[in-house]
């Protein structure tokens, strides 16, 4: 989707103000964040609900690009690159508090449905660097699929429940984790 800058600029206040408010932050806290006045925002969304679905398909298409940008790297071999592009994060999204979205399931659940839309969309690079990878003998020969419904339910888990807040856990970590374990197994080296 293309955006104006000035709807980019909204959209990078509204990851602030919710890194320091959570889901609960008001326009006026958004306002105050951009120096802004409400009226210009409601100029390029007419609604928080409006806000929030352009703000997942911002941060996922953002997050495609980090991953074009793994899979483009010649540095990295294949394991690198499959590691990477699983646990793709661009930094600046390494101050989101994603522990809070599994609020969105019962308070914004046309909100919860896109997220999960979006996780269970744009494998194909993934799933090609896994074929690659069990190519060039390096990835054991698994259903794929695995992998991804693996990741995905992962994701699923931290955005539905506080299992990451009960456990002290920020999203990364936890993404961190998760492809670690996907990737190279739970035994000791």
């Amino acid at each position: 989707m293309e955006r104006t800058k000035q709807q980019e600029h909204i959209l990078e206040g509204t990851i602030r103000v919710f890194n320091k408010k959570g889901m609960k932050f008001t326009m006026d806290d958004l306002a105050h964040e951009l120096s802004m006045s409400k009226k210009t925002i409601y100029v390029s969304y007419k609604e928080k609900n409006g806000l929030f679905f352009d703000m997942v398909d911002y941060l996922f298409d953002n997050i495609a690009w980090k991953k074009k940008e793994v899979i483009e790297d010649k540095s990295l071999t294949t394991t690198e690159k499959i590691k990477k592009i699983l646990g793709v994060m661009p930094e600046s999204y390494s101050e989101i508090d994603f522990r809070q979205l599994y609020m969105l399931r019962d308070k914004y659940p046309d909100i919860y449905r896109k997220v999960e839309e979006r996780l269970e969309t744009g494998w194909d690079e993934t799933i090609s660097l896994i074929e690659q990878g069990i190519k060039e003998g390096v990835v054991r020969d698994i259903p794929i699929f695995l992998v991804k419904t693996m990741l995905e339910a992962s994701l699923e888990q931290f955005f539905s429940r506080d299992v990451l807040v009960q456990n002290k856990m920020t999203y990364s970590e936890a993404l961190k984790n998760v492809v670690e374990i996907i990737v190279d197994g739970i035994s000791a080296k």
